[in-house]
Formats: structure tokens, C-alpha cells, sequence
């Protein structure tokens, strides 16, 4: 007997031959399809399908869709009071994707009970390529001009997909989110793509979501629009968004 099997992408397919989300695998949740590229063509439709790669060096380029999915309303973004008053307290600053490959390197390097990354140089090289062409973007947390903390993902049309983010100092990941679902909110942006749930994002206001309610956001919002004039070009300090 053999088990489920999943699709396998050419490099040559068309960029959105992607198989349909309901095909995914439930164990290891969502598990779509491998093969393909990380081409810019390939990446956009998949983001607007509702499916990102996600995959180790060494391995094939893996398609995913889980089911529920984890998203984070930009409004309903909170902080803790502990998290606020240490924030008020840092002399912290924020600039948007003046340092984005920085920021992917960042979020690459080594952490604590992690052996390795899926941010491989394949998937750094991708990502620069969109961020060149205004796809995907970066915040960057900033202590005397040191980058403490940040996060990248893709932006289009009124969707914003989270990609990964980083610490350096306490709470400079979060005061990053915090800029970020500012400036969405403000744009009308109806959720931020958290990919897979866990318990931190949970505690920072994210839910879960069918994977078919899911996409029916992406087909109203996910429109092929580059994001980069929501992001103000001046550095800010973080205190202002909390006070704001």
C-alpha cells in the first residue's frame, strides 16, 4: 500500500500550475505540491492562491496550504502592558525596507533549539528579486542605528504575507509588527497572512481561519498591486506608534 502522494511541479509548468488547495495533505497539514521554481512569476501566483514554499536545504522547493490558516487582522493587533511600557522606555526607531536582505539574513541566522533554517540562500535571492521589483518588503527595528530586530513578507494588492521575523533586544519583533499592522490599518488592509498558527501569535491577537474563507479574502483583496507607498520613507521612533 502506498501513501498520499503529492503533485510535482516542472520548472518549465506554466507559474500558476498549482494543484487545487483541497488536494493538500492533512498530515503533514497542507503539504500541496514540490518541484517548480521560486521564480518571481511562480511566487506571486502562488501567494495569491493562497499556497507559499516553505523547505529545508537539500530538499525540493515544498508548496504548502494549511488548514485552518493562521491570520492577524491588523486592528485587532495587541500588546501587552508589560510589552507597551518597555517599548515606551527603549530609545527605539523604525525604517521600512532600507535594510530588507539585512533583515532575511537576520531572520536566517541560528536560534535557540533550532538546527538549521528554511530560509536558504535560494529562497534570500528569491525574495531580494521581489523586493527589487516592490513585491516584498521589510521593517526594520533600529538601537543607535543597530538593526535589533525586523521582518520581511509580500505585499499585494491589500494582503500583506508574513514571512518570518526577529529579535535582538526584547520585544523589537513585536514593536516591528506593531509599525506594520499600523500602516495596514490605515491602508484598509483586512488581514495580515500569519501562515501556520502557534501560541505566540495567538497572544499577539492572530486567529485561525478556513482555508476556503481564507482565499475568498485573497480573491476580494489580493489583486496584482505593489504595496511600497503604504510604507512612510522617513525613519520613525516606535514610541509614536504606541502613543498613537
Amino acid at each position: 500500500m502506498t501513501g498520499p502522494r503529492i503533485h510535482w511541479i516542472s520548472p518549465d509548468d506554466p507559474p500558476e500550475a498549482f494543484p487545487q488547495v483541497a488536494d493538500a495533505l492533512a498530515e503533514p497539514n497542507g503539504l500541496l505540491a514540490a518541484g517548480g521554481d521560486l521564480s518571481e512569476a511562480r511566487l506571486l501566483a502562488a501567494y495569491t492562491q493562497g499556497i507559499f514554499p516553505w523547505y529545508e536545504e537539500g530538499q525540493p522547493v515544498l508548496w504548502w496550504s494549511p488548514e485552518p490558516r493562521c491570520i492577524l487582522r491588523p486592528g485587532a493587533y495587541r500588546l501587552s502592558r508589560r510589552a507597551r511600557r518597555s517599548l515606551r522606555q527603549a530609545d527605539l526607531s523604525v525604517s521600512f525596507n532600507r535594510r530588507f536582505v539585512d533583515v532575511v539574513e537576520h531572520c536566517a541566522a541560528p536560534r535557540d533549539g533550532q538546527a538549521g533554517t528554511w530560509i536558504t540562500t535560494s529562497m534570500l535571492d528569491a525574495y531580494s528579486r521581489l523586493h527589487a521589483s516592490g513585491w516584498a518588503h521589510s521593517v526594520e527595528i533600529l538601537a543607535g542605528g543597530s538593526l535589533v530586530g525586523g521582518l520581511y513578507g509580500v505585499g499585494i494588492g491589500r494582503i500583506f504575507f508574513g514571512e518570518s521575523m526577529f529579535s535582538r533586544e526584547d520585544n523589537a519583533s513585536k514593536a516591528a509588527l506593531l509599525a506594520l499592522c499600523h500602516h495596514l490599518a490605515l491602508e484598509g488592509f483586512p488581514l495580515l497572512d500569519c501562515q501556520v498558527e502557534s501560541g505566540h501569535l495567538i497572544r499577539l491577537g492572530a486567529e485561525v481561519m478556513k482555508r476556503d474563507a481564507f482565499r475568498a479574502v485573497l480573491k476580494d483583496a489580493c489583486t496584482p498591486v505593489r504595496s511600497m507607498s503604504i510604507f512612510p520613507q522617513e525613519e520613525r521612533r516606535i514610541v509614536d506608534y504606541i502613543n498613537g
